[in-house]
């Protein structure tokens, strides 16, 4: 490749007068570094999104909590495979929902729980469409800024006769009837950190008790990494309680030590009157025996969620939904490194605990040497 990009620029190489200065011997190889990256074919826009992310620490969202930004709103909206998903999934239950007899006289009723800027009610009327069922939709969201960008596009797209917007939370909203259908984007980097099963647990007062709840379940995963560059950003704020915080980081320089393991699962609805969302659990991991001695910095933590039946979205490396950028992993520290021998297995210990205020998570090796409990 190298000759024949000298031959290419041949007729440009001229004889240089004796005034002026040589060029360097190594500047050709130069010249063709520069020449093989004007010919590199652009980045992907996953990619474009990605790179200024890439072992950066972010604390997660909060919606719950918080009022999202209209600039969230905008970057999660441009996630279209995501919602082609959701798109697939409704389709799939108002198909079961309704028979082809009963399309021209039944009505099904959905609702949508955290309906944002409109992008899951978009997908549902699409679904509708696609489908040729009838659809009401009731879309409930508290944020208000998000509220009037809502009405905007019900008002534009012509869906007031079948689009009914509640502006209020989901948990203190008296619904006028029962739903068919719930549908809601409550899924966190790890399943459930973003309170998708207290939000779910009380909407699912909404549903008919041969209802479904889109997604239909979710399960969080875990793996042991070596990060040595985030282990550092942390080390560098001098103080525990960074240690004990969850990060949102896209995963770039870190060794994968061992395959995920599932941590966490939840399915909605779940009427079970002793159901609870505290979970504990206990693994195991045993590294590949070409690993040798290693350090272990944390753990990279993912989501695979079931939408419906045969539809899924998550970010687990194994199953994960291609070209899909709304989630990044998460990213549980360890205060100190663990120094980890040949063939040595590492137990990890995790709590998803539940206050009457707050849902946090503890975690802690065991093996090969004991952590300090993090929380």
């Amino acid at each position: 490749m190298f000759p024949k990009y000298l031959k290419e620029c041949s007729h440009v190489m001229k004889t240089t007068p004796k005034d002026t200065p040589t060029q360097h011997a190594l500047s050709p190889y130069l010249d063709y570094m520069a020449y093989l990256y004007q010919r590199m074919d652009p980045l992907p826009e996953q990619e474009r999104f990605e790179i200024n992310y890439r072992d950066f620490l972010q604390s997660p969202l909060q919606p719950l909590m918080d009022n999202l930004e209209a600039q969230t709103y905008e970057t999660f909206e441009k996630d279209t495979v995501k919602y082609t998903q959701y798109q697939r999934a409704i389709a799939k239950a108002l198909v079961d929902k309704v028979s082809d007899d009963e399309v021209s006289t039944t009505r099904t009723v959905l609702m949508v729980v955290g309906a944002g800027r409109g992008p899951l009610v978009r997908a549902s009327l699409q679904a509708a469409e696609e489908t040729g069922r009838m659809l009401k939709v009731y879309a409930v969201e508290k944020n208000p800024n998000a509220v009037i960008t809502l009405h905007s596009l019900i008002k534009l797209e012509g869906w007031e006769s079948m689009v009914t917007i509640i502006s209020s939370d989901m948990r203190c909203w008296d619904a006028p009837e029962k739903a068919d259908i719930l549908v809601s984007e409550l899924l966190g980097s790890f399943g459930d950190n973003e309170l998708s099963p207290e939000c779910l647990d009380g909407a699912q007062r909404f549903l008919k008790p041969d209802g479904i709840s889109i997604p239909s379940s979710y399960t969080s995963f875990i793996q042991p990494v070596t990060a040595s560059k985030l282990h550092n950003d942390i080390k560098a704020h001098k103080d525990i309680a960074h240690f004990e915080t969850a990060y949102v980081v896209k995963l770039h320089r870190v060794a994968r030590l061992a395959p995920p393991q599932e941590v966490f699962s939840f399915a909605h609805p779940n009427f079970s009157p002793k159901a609870t969302n505290q979970r504990y659990t206990k693994l195991q991991f045993e590294l590949p025996q070409d690993t040798g001695s290693c350090l272990v910095h944390g753990f990279a933590g993912y989501f695979d969620a079931v939408l419906y039946k045969d539809v899924h979205l998550g970010i687990e490396p194994n199953t994960c939904t291609p070209n899909m950028f709304s989630w990044f992993p998460i990213f549980f520290p360890l205060r100190k490194p663990i120094y980890v021998p040949s063939e040595s297995p590492i137990e990890v210990h995790f709590w998803r605990c539940c206050g009457a205020t707050k849902v946090w998570y503890e975690w802690a090796l065991v093996a090969p040497s004991p952590s300090p409990i993090h929380n």
